[in-house]
Formats: structure tokens, sequence, C-alpha cells
């Protein structure tokens, strides 16, 4: 299973319309929407902006006004078989004035997400994990740093009694990240991590 280091862009022009194609890294469909709603702040002009998410239980596709099953469900399927996980791939389509019909969308939309796939890096899918942690007020920036500093990022902070940090970091880093934190800790930290 592959991922994509970074956003990767193209562009077509089939029969007057112009397809911006883009793929990057999405981890979920919250964060997969707050990209769509920019572009369509970035090009109010644009005829629709549709886009297809490949993340696990939260893919989806979607088609913002073109014929049914003609733009979002072929984009998704170029994700599915290029084999990637955690990838968004949007297109802003610009209306050139001459209809394309659902065969000339489809091969468009698929098209345009195919060329940007080639300018794309794709690395191995790390699996990821949610650390959390219960630490006194004292080790909170210690916690925090050593989290920073091996690519952990920070979810949630919840300040109590105690300090609760919640992370997402790559299997590997979580693992580092506990060993270090428990010897820094001398016993004083209660871990939870999630699969």
């Amino acid at each position: 299973m592959l991922t994509l280091s970074g956003p990767a862009d193209a562009e077509l022009l089939v029969r007057k319309s112009r397809f911006i194609a883009r793929v990057q890294p999405v981890p979920g469909r919250a964060q997969a929407q707050a990209v769509v709603a920019g572009l369509r702040a970035e090009h109010p002009g644009a005829t629709h902006v549709c886009w297809a998410l490949l993340a696990g239980g939260q893919s989806a596709a979607n088609d913002d006004g073109e014929p049914s099953g003609t733009a979002g469900r072929p984009m998704l399927e170029v994700l599915r078989r290029q084999d990637l996980e955690g990838v968004l791939a949007t297109v802003v389509r610009y209306f050139g004035g001459i209809k394309l019909g659902a065969g000339g969308l489809v091969r468009a939309y698929t098209e345009a997400v195919a060329q940007a796939l080639l300018h794309a890096h794709k690395v191995p899918l790390r699996p990821m994990v949610r650390l959390t942690v219960q630490a006194p007020y004292e080790l909170e920036g210690l916690v925090r740093r050593e989290a920073t500093a091996l690519g952990a990022e920070l979810q949630q902070a919840a300040h109590a009694a105690d300090v609760l940090l919640a992370f997402s970091a790559p299997q590997d880093v979580a693992q580092a990240l506990r060993a270090r934190l428990e010897e820094a800790g001398q016993g004083r930290l209660r871990w939870r991590v999630e699969g």
C-alpha cells in the first residue's frame, strides 16, 4: 500500500474545457472537505470541483453536478488501481462551451488524475497509531518536545489534575517515543495506545 509524500498537479484541455487536477495526501474526509472548500474559494468561476478520497472507511467520491458517475467514481478508480491509501484527488473544471458527453467526461477526469499521479512521489504507507499519555504538569514540556522531535503530531491536550496529551504518529515513531519517555518520566507517565 502506498501514499503520496506531497501534492502533485496536472492540467488538461479537452475541447476548450480546462481540467485542473491535484492529488495529495489527506488522512480523512474532514480534511478532504476542507481542501475542496478551499478550491471552491480559490476558483469561484469554476463550473465543477469534483473529488475522490481513498482513505479506508472514509473513502468518498463527488461529481459536483456532473452527470452521475462521470467524475468522482472514475477518479476514485484511478486511485484504487494505483494501490493508494490516504489520497485525495481533485479536479477543477472550467466549462469550455462544448459538451463532452458521459464517455468524454469519464475520460477527461480519469486522464487528469492519471496525469497528476505521473508527477506524484509515491511512498510506502506507514501505519499510524494514536498515542495518549497522562503526565504530571512538570513533564508536559518534555513530552511535547520529545514528541515533536520524533515527528508525532499533537491531536489533543486536556488539563485537569494531570495533563492528557494525545498524539498521532507512525507506529515505529510511537514505539520510539514511548521508550524515550518511559525512561525520562521514571514511571510517572500512564499510556494508552490505539491502533
